[in-house]
């Protein structure tokens, strides 16, 4: 499985890291006040990258735990990152980038403006990843905030020739569910365009990264894993062994 990763993610509330439950902001769970702490735990395995999330930012519209963040990249080292919530503007990936972030998840505005995700994916290549979070199919935007009318599987083809890194997919109704990954979904969406898809949303034993990683061939290049690292239903060490030996 040498082109599927597996995604420990970090969410940002208030400068802490947390955990919601179906992107509830009155759900969180706060799991420590360093998140450069938690990231340097991460790194000492043998991960290949990191999934941070700014929810603060995706509330408001724009970046919020600039130090945050900054404090994961600068332990993460030569682990590379991906951060997404609130990017909204050239201006603001450009502004990460420079925060040492390795690439930057725009959802939000791959719904509302493509063009500018097309204009930051060619000015930036290999460094824009297209997030798409969906409840019953439709994509929802604003930090999950409000649900369009668009389903997913039609939003996806749309960055085809973009030039996008990867796209990851999220089913909101799993999200920190510890319910398992709606993967029949994601598969689809991965059989329609030739994107890299990683898969978020549910992850809740190894078994369900196994069955993610047997999916590569159909186009899904990595799991991102969150509370059921906090909880420790997974072990990290333990899963990337189990998944590199699948």
């Amino acid at each position: 499985m040498a082109h599927f990763e597996l995604i420990p993610a970090i969410d940002l509330l208030g400068g802490c890291c947390v955990r919601l439950s179906q992107g509830r902001y009155d759900s969180a769970t706060v799991y420590g006040d360093d998140p450069g702490s938690v990231a340097a735990g991460f790194v000492r395995q043998s991960i290949k990258r990191l999934h941070v999330v700014d929810l603060d930012g995706a509330k408001a519209g724009a970046p919020v735990n600039e130090a945050a963040v900054r404090s994961i990249t600068a332990q993460a080292g030569k682990v590379p990152v991906q951060l997404g919530g609130g990017i909204r503007t050239l201006e603001a990936v450009e502004a990460a980038l420079g925060w040492g972030v390795d690439r930057v998840i725009l959802g939000t505005v791959a719904l509302r403006e493509p063009e500018l995700v097309k204009r930051a994916a060619a000015r930036f290549p290999g460094r824009v990843v297209v997030g798409i979070d969906a409840k019953d199919g439709r994509v929802a935007v604003e930090g999950w905030l409000e649900t369009s009318e668009t389903r997913a599987a039609e939003l996806a083809p749309r960055f085809e020739r973009a030039g996008v890194a990867a796209i990851v997919y999220t089913d909101i109704a799993r999200d920190g569910m510890l319910s398992g990954p709606n993967l029949e979904a994601t598969a689809e969406l991965a059989d329609a365009v030739s994107i890299p898809v990683i898969v978020s949303g549910g992850v809740s034993s190894q078994d369900d990264l196994v069955a993610a990683a047997a999916l590569a061939p159909r186009g899904i290049a990595g799991a991102i894993i969150g509370r059921a690292l906090y909880t420790g239903d997974v072990d990290l060490a333990s899963a990337l062994e189990r998944v590199a030996c699948s």
